[in-house]
């Protein structure tokens, strides 16, 4: 196996020593006399008070991205308002921070395996609560903007960790009960992420989106730093792939901004596009070339994995562009409150929360391809059902159904997926697998929220007139419904009906929208 592939996975521990202790002989990375009963060559024990501390600062570090990616939609009909900014800057709001994080994900992995995961989670947390702080102090939309980019920096350190480190700090008795419980208070998270983010917004004003970040960070850093062991890969050698970072980051950003800007279709544009264009097909060139890859190119020599994650590019820039224009279409067009509009889309996260497990059960019993092509399609009747929401739309009588469906659909399509992914590679490259898929899935919403209102026809004050907005909205949706019917299509023809190898204990209660639960480290195996 290649370098690169032994630490490009985010959280990925292949070569590790069986058990929680370090890959450095540090015993633990506890220090003299930082030992804590239940601590040992296995691992800390989950029931005790150090266990529980472990698992409590998994849970706030990766709370806090996955509440920025569900709250901060629903704050930018407000954002725009008091920023005076036009279409152009809500949409780098939302993409800044997708852009650095997509872009940076697997460096983020990469560099826990090589230096620290504490390190690198702490760090990575600090990093996100700063920039959570600058966008909450913006005075403009440039600067918010600039915070957004950081924030997503930070999230790439934090996110691949926090799984990470229950991998690698617990017993391994005790790491699939800590997953399901990280994964369920996640899951909470993100069903209550909209609500909380409207009733910030209609109330402290939405700042505090933003703010709140910063006493989770300051609760989180010290405990971390007092009760979670170091670790690291000590396979986890040769250079990083710096150049392929940067490429693909640069390729990612002169994209996104031709796609946003297109409407002026001046020379800057089109060269920022030939340029984006050029520097992704640099990426690949550099990946196949380079013995320690971000992107092992051989890794998509399964043509499975290569299949689904094409569909994952599908079905999650629909998701991305319709999360970014339902609660623009609530707040604009049908008059709902922020709170409204967060409230609204509780039903779809609920039935996630509910239904996840079982639908990870159910593909292990008749495999991936038939939950693969019905869970798409259902997501595209939901958001066809959409196109009933207007300006004198009903809650119960149109929002709520195309909200069930669509949470139907999406409980129906993410577990089998992730489980789909990781059984279409060698056990050895999961990690890999995982980060890859996820960063693919944050690439597609990227992509979606630069050009669906660039596809639909809005112009840059599209949401500041109702009649304007309601107009593109009906296309945008029926281009999502699209991609849908695709990712469908593509998944019945390409996808083999056999089943994975089981439900991931991430997957049981996973009902974040932006992206697939990753994969945490294998170890003791």
């Amino acid at each position: 196996m290649a370098d690169g592939e032994r630490h490009a996975g985010p959280g990925d521990t292949r070569g590790g020593t069986p058990g929680a202790g370090p890959a450095d002989g540090s015993g633990g990375g506890l220090g003299p006399g930082r030992g804590a009963p239940g601590d040992g060559d296995g691992g800390v024990r989950l029931d005790s008070p150090r266990g529980r501390r472990v698992l409590l600062v998994t849970i706030l570090g990766s709370t806090m991205a996955l509440l920025d990616s569900t709250v901060v939609n629903v704050a930018l009909p407000r954002i725009g308002a008091d920023l005076g900014t036009d279409m152009a800057a809500l949409q780098w709001t939302v993409n800044a921070y997708l852009l650095t994080l997509a872009g940076l994900i697997l460096v983020g992995g990469a560099l826990g395996d090589r230096f620290g995961r504490r390190r690198v989670f702490v760090l990575g947390v600090a990093w996100f609560a700063a920039g959570s702080l600058l966008c909450g102090l913006a005075p403009n939309a440039p600067v918010l903007v600039a915070a957004r980019a950081l924030q997503g920096i930070g999230g790439a350190l934090l996110t691949p960790g926090s799984l990470a480190l229950i991998q690698a700090s617990l017993h391994p008795d005790d790491r699939a009960r800590a997953v399901g419980l990280w994964s369920g208070f996640g899951g909470i998270g993100a069903a209550v992420g909209p609500f909380l983010g409207g009733w910030l917004v209609d109330g402290p004003g939405w700042r505090w989106v933003f703010l709140l970040n910063v006493p989770l960070a300051a609760l989180c850093v010290p405990v971390a730093l007092r009760h979670v062991p170091e670790s690291r890969d000590p396979a986890a050698h040769g250079r990083f792939d710096v150049l392929g970072a940067v490429l693909g980051a640069l390729a990612l950003a002169l994209v996104t901004y031709a796609l946003i800007e297109a409407g002026t279709a001046g020379p800057v544009v089109v060269a920022a596009g030939v340029a984006g264009v050029l520097a992704g097909v640099a990426f690949v060139v550099v990946e196949r070339r380079r013995a320690d890859p971000m992107v092992p190119p051989a890794v998509f020599a399964s043509r499975q994995f290569t299949a689904l994650n094409v569909v994952t590019l599908f079905v999650y820039a629909a998701f991305g562009g319709f999360f970014f224009l339902a609660v623009l279409q609530l707040q604009v067009v049908s008059g709902y409150s922020a709170l409204g509009a967060g409230a609204a889309m509780l039903p779809t996260t609920l039935v996630m929360l509910l239904l996840s497990a079982r639908s990870g059960e159910l593909g292990e019993r008749i495999g991936p391809r038939i939950p693969l092509t019905v869970g798409p399609l259902l997501c595209a009747a939901g958001m066809l059902l959409m196109l009933r929401v207007g300006p004198d739309a009903s809650y119960w009588g149109d929002v709520l159904p195309a909200m069930l469906v669509l949470g139907l659909g999406m409980a129906a399509l993410v577990a089998p997926l992730t489980s789909a992914v990781l059984a279409s590679v060698d056990p050895g490259r999961a990690g890999l697998a995982s980060g890859i898929n996820n960063a693919a899935a944050r690439v597609a919403g990227l992509l979606a929220v630069a050009a669906l209102p660039l596809l639909a026809g809005m112009g840059p004050e599209a949401y500041r007139s109702p009649a304007e907005f309601d107009a593109a909205f009906g296309p945008a949706m029926a281009w999502c419904a699209g991609l849908l019917v695709a990712g469908a299509v593509l998944a019945w023809t390409t996808v083999r009906s056999q089943a994975p190898a089981g439900c991931h204990p991430q997957c049981r209660t996973h009902c974040a929208v932006s992206a697939p639960p990753l994969e945490p480290p294998a170890q003791g195996r």
